[in-house]
């Protein structure tokens, strides 16, 4: 007897192991395989197939995301086989959201609904210069000033933060490091209050400039109010409204987001290539030129996702190319795909090969996997050059879609 309850534990260890296993498998799949989000037109209905190998109670949280299955009648709550596909029907543009149950209790994944209007686009992948002015004068960090004694001191150290954003220097309003520079000097060393923006508050805080060894007072503070480099423009839709870089300019020194007031595109050359090596993307130099005849555009957000805006007519007559319907993120597979880049002087596609698609990445910039197959663009650039754009074919119908590819900016690191 002893004996065999030995063995009804050791079998009862194995089949709860199972089960373990059986559960980090399925949980895997389901955030691999899934999206987080996906993309439907308005008053449109969109086939979809999760693949998933149990029975799932799909529903919506919305009336503006209608489900149906087999029955063709539009529900807020449907179930569906292993492997069967089902459709949703969309109404208002908005984001919503529909979530995933299995056998109907276990609620195990929620899904983003982007309702949104059909979308053409023309795919660009032309360099760009930018100029991007902060909302507020960013705090990069604190320093020691040597006094007009010889002692060093620090007096912003511990007050202020790398990240902050100056706004007000004793209640006047801030939007130049060289406005800030003029008023720290006039004080002639008095107390004075630095109003900041900290994660989204207002703080005030309490500074007493410092007289350096130059005989001019100083706060011990490094600042910046502005960031400049060379991206790609990625798009341009029909109304001017382009995307570009696939992610956000970031502070080269703090690594964070630039919160920015406004900002433009302006001409730019590429002097010279830096080849790609393996693990490390290849960077772009040129020249920027800044000036009336050179400004091509207007910045209105800086994301995680990229910069956007507008650009003006003169861009306009620059593009070239016929606008192409913009690939939601369920369109995009591995397979074979063109990257478009002005790389070499002259606008040309060349071969690349997705081999990997991550559709519930935690990153939304960074959800694919591709390699450089096109020789051309291997010997001109080691591989990945910072900043290109992704084309492929492949839709039901033939036509070409584009997505973005998530090049970074050698400057905005």
């Amino acid at each position: 007897m002893r004996g065999r309850s030995k063995v009804y534990r050791w079998l009862g260890r194995c089949f709860w192991a199972a089960c373990a296993v059986t559960a980090g498998c399925m949980w895997y799949y389901v955030d691999r395989s899934i999206p987080d989000r996906i993309s439907i037109i308005e008053n449109q209905k969109e086939e979809l197939n999760f693949g998933l190998p149990l029975r799932t109670t799909v529903f919506s949280d919305s009336q503006e995301v209608a489900l149906g299955n087999e029955s063709n009648i539009p529900a807020g709550e449907i179930t569906i086989d292993s492997g069967q596909a089902f459709s949703v029907y969309a109404g208002e543009q908005g984001s919503y959201q529909m979530g995933l149950k299995l056998f109907g209790l276990i609620k195990f994944k929620d899904i983003q609904v982007d309702v949104v209007d059909t979308r053409y686009a023309i795919p660009c992948g032309s360099p760009i210069g930018i100029y991007l002015k902060s909302d507020g004068i960013m705090v990069i960090g604190t320093g020691r000033i040597t006094g007009e004694d010889g002692l060093e001191t620090e007096p912003a150290y511990g007050k202020l933060k790398s990240g902050d954003y100056i706004e007000a220097f004793n209640g006047q309003p801030m939007n130049t490091k060289e406005e800030l520079i003029s008023a720290v000097e006039r004080l002639e060393g008095e107390d004075a209050v630095v109003t900041v923006r900290r994660g989204g508050q207002e703080v005030d805080i309490s500074l007493q400039p410092v007289k350096g060894a130059d005989g001019k007072y100083k706060l011990g503070a490094w600042v910046r109010d502005d960031t400049q480099g060379i991206g790609t423009v990625t798009y341009v839709d029909m109304n001017g409204r382009f995307g570009a870089l696939g992610h956000g300019i970031s502070d080269s020194d703090t690594g964070a987001l630039v919160e920015t007031s406004e900002g433009a595109l302006y001409t730019t050359q590429i002097m010279g290539i830096q080849k790609g090596t393996t693990g490390k993307p290849g960077l772009l130099s040129g020249v920027i030129y800044y000036g009336p005849q050179s400004h091509m555009g207007e910045i209105s957000k800086n994301t995680e996702e990229g910069i956007f805006g507008t650009v003006n007519q003169q861009f306009m007559k620059n593009v070239t190319g016929e606008p192409i319907e913009i690939a939601r993120r369920q369109d995009v597979e591995e397979g074979p795909a063109v990257i478009r880049s002005n790389v070499s002087g002259e606008l040309k596609d060349y071969d690349i090969e997705i081999q990997k698609v991550d559709r519930g990445a935690g990153k939304k910039n960074k959800s694919m996997v591709i390699k450089v197959t096109d020789p051309e663009l291997i010997a001109l650039t080691g591989g990945i050059v910072q900043g290109m754009v992704v084309r492929y074919n492949r839709d039901n119908t033939g036509n070409p879609l584009f997505t973005r590819f998530s090049g970074a900016c050698p400057y905005f690191h």
